[in-house]
């Protein structure tokens, strides 16, 4: 079970966008990557085919897993996630305030 999860707000703690905040779209397990909009953007130039339009797009590219504080929805505070394991169910807490993070769990 990962620490970071789809839909977590998150914030970017080292690179060219440090400092900002968004919304996990998509986890990358294995190559410990996750793609979170509006951060990570680049230019791509897209060439025109048939009925779609060419230009240049902005793309969000993925973020290592390092890079990226979790924000708790309850204290505000970018802090690590934990594991608490009542009633042998498994849930992530932030370790500054011990919270549940989220009602996702699983056993």
């Amino acid at each position: 079970m990962a620490k970071i999860h789809k839909d977590d707000n998150v914030q970017v703690l080292v690179g060219k966008d440090r400092g900002k905040t968004g919304k996990v779209l998509r986890v990358f397990g294995k190559e410990d990557k996750v793609l979170v909009e509006g951060v990570n953007m680049f230019k791509r130039h897209i060439r025109k085919m048939g009925q779609t339009e060419g230009g240049i797009i902005d793309v969000s590219k993925p973020v290592n897993i390092s890079n990226i504080g979790l924000v708790c929805p309850a204290c505000k505070k970018v802090s690590r996630a934990g594991f608490k394991v009542e009633n042998g169910k498994k849930s992530r807490i932030c370790i500054k305030c011990k919270e549940v993070l989220n009602a996702k769990t699983k056993g």
